[in-house]
């Protein structure tokens, strides 16, 4: 029997938004990839991401049956890129019950959906299933196993597995509870045994997680009122297993920029390095379209060490020059038409990649001969001891990054290459001493960039997270704040915004700022655990610096009206009789996706 079909990726992507149109289900377009309200993550790293609120009880907009395709970045494997199956972007298929339907139509569905010959017509005889096998928590699922045998799945192709199969969870307390799998054939000769028996010949394709009961603290579990269903399934991965491809660089989502990067490097063609390529450029249009630039910071530093990275693997195979834009356009072309913010973003994502290439490969050449110059001193030095030296240490690595502009992954990739390995602890101990020397210089010695703690400066804070707030609500929640500086005479704030604020914007959030100061602001600050702060969608930049227990500054107007609710350790005035006028005197960029505000009060 033949394993492989013939389907196109996009053919994929568009019949299971338009299935589960025809089940009622509305379809919602993709959250960017930088998460809006969860700032323990840079990206958005799987389709339920996004949708934790309403799995959580918030009542969604478009409804109780919702289905998407999100866009999401993992970038624990980076290294691994290159190989068979590592991708950095990915898009994940997924359709949703929030407190409707529950394990019935979800299995029936997706298995309508995955064999009926409308839609994607495999053959039932090359599916299998797992289901939770119960353990001292939780029941055996034999609910899900009775609704597939009523579909007509074997006995034999149902296998029962443990709770780290089958069981999933947002966390040790909180929803939680079992899923079933569906498996598709990729062995050998006629389809046989199943997920127990032949784990080999059979890869996962879809995960329906049946959301039932709420964790508590000790371990108990309680029914939830309102079951959910959260499914999901790969594209990129479907595609390469529905096609009989071993690896997903075979499939029409990779093929045409493998054939571009071939055409460019002619005999120095590497499929390592081209797939590097290929992955990196694709994610990094995403990124951008986001609203994410190159930076050494967050989300910024991961794009800079993709591009990079990228560029690398392009001077290795002998090109040098601006080339990454010619994938990049590749990219815009497939996706502009599934995604808005890409047609959108064209000529930005275009600019961004070019200055990359360009402030890169200014200094790539001078970095490598660097490195090459710290390997040709050890071996010498190997030459005069008579020991093997090959570990590089983190002086040198740190010295490649701030004088080359060599990320530390970067220079531990070309030390493997090598043979080699870089001293990261030392390394980092370097790297760190380098940012604290950087801050003695800047924000004073104050919480919140505080210059002092007088009354003028403490009313300057307060407004300035009115203003963030009013830019939030005018510009967009992908506002973010990227550093501030306040004195007794003026706040200097920045921000992550795309583009230059127009006198309306100016004028709508100082009109923000102005009405919560004259509604009889008051300022109430409580103490909590951060972790709740972050679940309950508190407003916060640089979580990472505080503690586990924070204090959170809530400003409301005497009507009850909520202004701003934020993490913060700073000063803050204890009402607004006294603050006077919000004025913003200037808003100029500071940096590429960064804007800056200076403002007063009168």
């Amino acid at each position: 029997m033949s394993t492989t079909m013939n389907i196109h990726s996009s053919e994929i992507r568009t019949k299971y938004l338009e299935f589960f149109k025809t089940k009622s289900h509305a379809i919602i377009p993709s959250a960017p990839l930088v998460p809006e309200n969860d700032p323990s993550v840079l990206f958005n790293t799987a389709g339920m991401q996004p949708l934790v609120p309403y799995l959580l009880g918030e009542p969604h907009p478009m409804g109780k049956r919702i289905v998407d395709v999100q866009k999401c970045v993992r970038t624990g494997d980076i290294d691994d890129v290159g190989d068979n199956r590592h991708l950095t972007f990915f898009e994940m298929l997924g359709n949703w019950s929030l407190g409707d339907y529950f394990k019935e139509e979800s299995i029936a569905w997706s298995y309508e959906f995955l064999t009926s010959p409308e839609w994607l017509g495999i053959d039932k005889n090359m599916l299998t299933v797992t289901v939770f096998e119960g353990n001292a928590d939780a029941p055996r699922d034999e609910e899900s196993a009775v609704i597939w045998r009523s579909l007509g799945m074997p006995d034999d192709r149902i296998s029962y597995l443990p709770a780290e199969d089958n069981w999933w969870a947002a966390g040790p307390t909180g929803p939680c509870g079992p899923d079933t799998e569906i498996f598709y054939y990729v062995g050998n000769g006629e389809p046989h045994g199943n997920c127990a028996t032949n784990p080999d010949d059979w890869m996962e394709i879809w995960n329906n997680v049946f959301m039932q009961f709420d964790r508590q603290e000790g371990g108990a579990l309680k029914p939830l009122p309102s079951q959910c269903v959260d499914t999901g399934m790969g594209l990129e991965r479907v595609t390469a297993t529905l096609n009989g491809f071993k690896h997903v660089f075979d499939t029409d989502i990779f093929v045409p920029y493998l054939a571009k990067i071939r055409e460019l490097t002619g005999d120095k063609y590497d499929d390592r390095g081209a797939r590097i390529i290929a992955d990196h450029t694709r994610t990094a249009v995403h990124m951008i379209a986001d609203g994410v630039v190159p930076k050494n910071v967050a989300q910024g530093y991961i794009l800079r060490r993709l591009l990079r990275r990228a560029i690398r693997e392009f001077v290795r195979m002998g090109v040098t020059g601006t080339v990454l834009g010619q994938l990049a356009e590749m990219v815009i072309e497939t996706f502009a038409d599934v995604y808005p913010t890409v047609a959108v973003n064209r000529e930005k994502i275009l600019d961004e990649i070019r200055r990359e290439e360009e402030k890169f490969g200014k200094t790539l050449v001078d970095g490598t001969r660097e490195f090459e110059k710290i390997v040709r001193g050890m071996k010498e030095a190997e030459a005069k001891t008579g020991q093997s030296i090959t570990r590089i240490s983190g002086q040198k690595a740190f010295t490649l990054f701030d004088t080359y502009g060599f990320p530390v992954e970067m220079t531990e990739e070309i030390a493997k290459e090598y043979g080699m390995t870089v001293d990261r602890a030392d390394f980092d101990e370097k790297f760190k001493a380098h940012q604290e020397l950087s801050r003695t210089a800047s924000a004073g010695m104050f919480k919140g960039g505080l210059a002092d703690q007088s009354d003028q400066t403490t009313a300057l804070h307060s407004a300035c997270h009115l203003m963030l707030a009013g830019l939030r609500k005018v510009l967009g929640t992908h506002v973010a704040q990227a550093g501030s500086n306040i004195t007794e005479e003026r706040l200097r704030f920045d921000f992550t915004h795309p583009e230059k604020m127009t006198p309306e914007q100016i004028a709508a959030v100082e009109n923000y700022v102005n009405g919560a100061i004259q509604s009889g602001l008051k300022v109430v600050v409580a103490e909590e655990a951060k972790s709740a702060a972050q679940s309950r969608g508190v407003s916060g930049s640089f979580w990472e610096k505080y503690p586990d227990v924070v204090k959170v500054y809530k400003m409301s107007g005497s009507d009850g009206t909520v202004y701003s609710e934020e993490l913060c350790g700073g000063p803050h005035v204890e009402d607004s009789a006294k603050m006077g006028t919000f004025k913003i005197a200037k808003e100029e960029s500071s940096s590429s996706g960064v804007r800056r505000i200076k403002a007063v009060l009168e």
